[in-house]
């Protein structure tokens, strides 16, 4: 009886193993594993964006494994919850880890100025997907390149729109104080004076902020043409519903930060004529291409405006990686900075400071029937 059970259980042991070896897709056997990471806003607020982006970099590693790439790919996700410190934690989880040889991470600034000095310490690889704010790139730190263009890009062409075809002369502007929220603020304040228009007050406050309406009474007093903010999605839902609460019926407008959806599940009604600036989509067969296989995938999210930012990323990491290798990281990040990569974007190419080149042009998209709509379409 001892040896039936003992063969039964050989047996059944047998079967499990050979069931799972099964279960192990080909382009996995014997190739050597390495990992690429992500990181971004999953959770809170922002999680929207965040969701979208990961799931372009999931598509992405997922298409390569697919694809006969020389090594396995493991996608490792973690969330930043849009907060510095929970971004650098993160970080530094990928860069202790061995076999993390490169990353693309965040949509916040404050979080990409919180970590890019852990990666570039650590001399991991790592491109920004989302976060706009100038000084990410403008401390030229040899490991971190970004493609999407910075907040100044979008600010000048907007406030050229406001003043010429808006035909505001005079703007009150409210920003968070992160560096995201005074860079908005400053970038905007000067443009918009250099298209001849005034910005007659400006009022920073902190992230987090839900009462905005002394600030809102008072300058419904100064009789400005429009607001402008230059915060993101949660306070830019809540700054709009209590402007209409306060019967100020004026144009609000800003960048991408709040073209969200969720922005206008906060707002609700009030939601309605909001404008924002957004890089003008240019379609291309690999773009068309990257939103058919995001479909089929059956994704649990929608896209988001970042899934092509962030699926060029994880593709022009995984390109480098199978022409140079993994084994000196240092000339990686070298080689991602001379790259020329055709994607979902165009063409993608970087600058000395590792900021994307790709040049912008923006259309205006406006809240109409609860969705946000290209202007003028």
């Amino acid at each position: 009886m001892i040896s039936i059970k003992f063969h039964r259980r050989t047996l059944l042991n047998t079967l499990l193993a050979a069931s799972m070896s099964f279960a192990v897709p080909a382009y996995a056997e014997d190739k050597p594993v390495i990992k690429l990471g992500f990181i971004g806003p999953l959770s809170g607020g922002n999680a929207s964006q965040g969701l979208g982006a990961k799931n372009g970099f999931l598509l992405a590693v997922q298409q390569a494994n697919e694809a006969g790439f020389p090594y396995t790919v493991e996608g490792v996700v973690l969330d930043d919850a849009s907060d510095p410190q929970t971004g650098v934690s993160a970080a530094l989880k990928l860069v202790n880890d061995p076999d993390v040889v490169a990353a693309i991470g965040h949509w916040n600034s404050p979080v990409a100025l919180a970590t890019t000095p852990v990666f570039s310490r650590f001399q991991t690889p790592m491109i920004v997907w989302g976060a706009i704010s100038p000084k990410v790139t403008d401390q030229n730190l040899p490991e971190i390149t970004r493609v999407t263009p910075t907040l100044v890009a979008e600010n000048e062409p907007l406030a050229n729109w406001a003043a010429e075809e808006l035909g505001a002369s005079k703007i009150a502007v409210v920003a968070d104080t992160s560096d995201y929220g005074t860079s908005n603020a400053d970038a905007f304040g000067t443009f918009f004076g250099n298209a001849g228009g005034e910005v007659i007050s400006e009022d920073l406050l902190p992230v987090g902020t839900t009462d905005f309406r002394a600030v809102l009474t008072r300058i419904k007093g100064e009789s400005p043409d429009a607001i402008y903010f230059g915060g993101v999605i949660t306070e830019a839902g809540i700054l709009r519903k209590q402007m209409i609460e306060l019967g100020i019926d004026l144009p609000m407008i800003g960048i991408s930060g709040f073209y969200d959806p969720e922005f206008i599940a906060i707002a609700g009604d009030a939601a309605v004529g909001t404008m924002v600036s957004y890089p003008a989509s240019a379609s291309n067969p690999i773009l068309e291409k990257l939103y058919a296989d995001y479909d089929a995938a059956n994704f649990d999210e929608p896209t988001s405006p970042y899934t092509k930012y962030a699926f060029d990323a994880a593709n022009i990491l995984l390109e480098n990686i199978r022409e140079h290798g993994i084994e000196d990281k240092p000339a990686l990040a070298k080689a991602i900075r001379a790259t020329e990569h055709n994607g979902a974007l165009g063409v993608t190419a970087f600058d000395e400071t590792g900021q994307t080149k790709l040049p912008i042009n923006i259309e205006i998209k406006v809240v109409q029937d609860g969705a946000w709509v290209t202007k003028g379409k």
